[in-house]
């Protein structure tokens, strides 16, 4: 499941640069837990958890349904 999270994430990454934003993939849980790093303007940001759940965990859950959430660490 993990390179099918990366590869994910590389289809939603386009996404956040355009903000100055991005998002690297640090694990995959086998409970369906994903945890990533936002990086550059997403890290600051005060929008970023709805960034975090509404744009890319929706988008994960959607892609792959084994993915049960996506938490930032």
């Amino acid at each position: 499941m993990k390179e099918e999270v990366r590869q994910a994430l590389e289809e939603v990454r386009p996404h956040l640069q355009v903000d100055g934003g991005d998002v690297e993939l640090v694990d995959v849980e086998d409970d369906g837990t994903v945890k990533v790093r936002l990086t550059g303007a997403c890290a600051g940001c005060p929008m970023s958890q709805r960034t975090l759940k509404w744009g890319v965990e929706n988008y994960l859950k959607k892609k792959i349904p084994a993915v049960k959430s996506v938490e930032a660490v």
